[in-house]
């Protein structure tokens, strides 16, 4: 099993927390984004971890870690960027790929790990509770997840008209296994590099339109149900939050961190 987390982007929406530090490395209760999420896949026996770098890359010093560049992440997105780990995508192993932004708890990731569809996706069914605390109104900036009889997704990313179009909401972790893993590759270079996708260009792609592609292809995206045990932090407010709560004792009401 290997991991692979996207910590290429800028992170501009945070403002001062990363002018001059990647998002990657702001901490909530003392400890960053990053050195959590590396926590929990070790206690996992997940060790083999590659950090793909892009704003202030020199500022992540991780030891036991592998470090992939992206040159280009000021003009690039995730898909990008999580291409530059060919090798790693190509080695027959299963892949746990997780934005850097994110952190989540042993058992989130455990059920990831014990998934055996070609692509495992966890989606929070209790998303509206998490994204009441954060914003007026969580449909702003919710996006569709629908799922089918059999529990696998079969949308995603879009914007809703109606609330009934968000079964859940994805939470920017993932897992190829193997009978994928090593065909993404060949997948992603297929693609018509001349197009646009979801109004993006090809270099520029959402993950979200990415894996959409794969589930059009026929691929088995299977959703892993979870009520919150995860965070993302993609404000200044997100951030200011989680640490409000942390120090009030609250925030077990959507994860428990130590």
């Amino acid at each position: 099993m290997k991991a692979i987390i996207l910590a290429a982007g800028a992170g501009q929406r945070m403002g001062q927390y990363t002018t001059t530090s990647p998002k990657c490395l702001v901490e909530i209760a003392g400890r960053s984004l990053l050195q959590r999420q590396i926590e929990v896949l070790h206690s996992l026996e997940v060790h083999d971890v590659t950090v793909i770098t892009g704003h202030c890359a020199n500022k992540i010093n991780i030891a036991g870690i592998r470090k992939l560049h992206n040159p280009a992440f000021e003009k690039t997105n995730m898909v990008s960027t999580l291409f530059l780990a060919e090798e790693i995508l190509n080695s027959g192993s299963p892949i746990i790929v997780s934005y850097g932004d994110i952190i989540y708890e042993e058992e989130v990731l455990k059920s990831v790990i014990n998934c055996n569809a070609p692509i495992c996706l966890p989606i929070d069914i209790h998303w509206e509770r998490y994204w009441s605390a954060r914003m007026p109104d969580p449909l702003i900036d919710a996006e569709t997840l629908k799922l089918n009889e059999f529990g696998d997704v079969i949308e995603l990313g879009k914007k809703p008209s109606h609330r009934s179009e968000i079964q859940g909401q994805y939470i920017g972790l993932m897992k190829f296994n193997t009978c994928l893993s090593g065909q993404l590759t060949s997948i992603y270079n297929s693609l018509n590099r001349s197009e646009t996708y979801d109004g993006n260009d090809f270099d520029n792609m959402y993950m979200t339109t990415f894996l959409q592609i794969l589930i059009d292809m026929k691929w088995q995206s299977k959703a892993i149900k979870i009520q919150n045990g995860w965070l993302e932090v993609d404000t200044p407010e997100d951030l200011e939050l989680y640490n409000n709560m942390h120090a009030i004792g609250t925030l077990s009401e959507f994860i428990e961190i130590s």
